[in-house]
């Protein structure tokens, strides 16, 4: 009958054809959102409470702050940590969005194109800063220098 609606599989239908074979990326996309979810509550709010609660708040957050906090590793992969997964957390909302309002091909081809090169570039440069920051950095005039280096 020309005209009619295709068939369409019930929702809990298991796909098992295509290029994919049994992996259903939609489900682990779907776990990843609310396990990163608990996660980065916990990383917010540790980063939230060790930063605007504990010492002297946000009056205390300057330079020589940020060069501290990050003289430690334990600090540089909580941050990291967060980063990573903010990133990908809200990169894989966008691709949701794009995939669900994005009508044209071309279009949503596009705007994920954007969207993961955003990624790249904030993930990549983000993880450099943490574990290249030196707020002393060698061969610096004194007069430059945050008060805590030694010139």
């Amino acid at each position: 009958m020309s005209g009619s609606a295709p068939d369409i599989a019930p929702p809990r239908t298991r796909r098992t054809a295509g290029l994919r074979g049994d992996v259903n990326l939609e489900l682990w996309g779907w776990l990843f959102m609310r396990i990163s979810g608990v996660v980065l509550i916990v990383l917010v709010f540790g980063h939230l409470i060790v930063n605007l609660l504990i010492g002297d708040g946000v009056h205390a957050i300057d330079f020589a702050f940020v060069g501290g906090k990050w003289s430690s590793p334990f600090w540089q992969v909580w941050d990291l940590l967060m980063l990573w997964l903010a990133m990908i957390h809200g990169t894989n909302g966008v691709r949701t969005i794009i995939n669900d309002y994005a009508e044209r091909t071309g279009t949503r081809i596009t705007l994920k194109a954007l969207l993961y090169l955003a990624f790249v570039v904030t993930v990549v440069l983000g993880t450099l800063v943490i574990f290249t920051f030196d707020p002393c950095p060698p061969g610096s005039p004194a007069d430059l220098l945050p008060s805590i280096c030694f010139a």
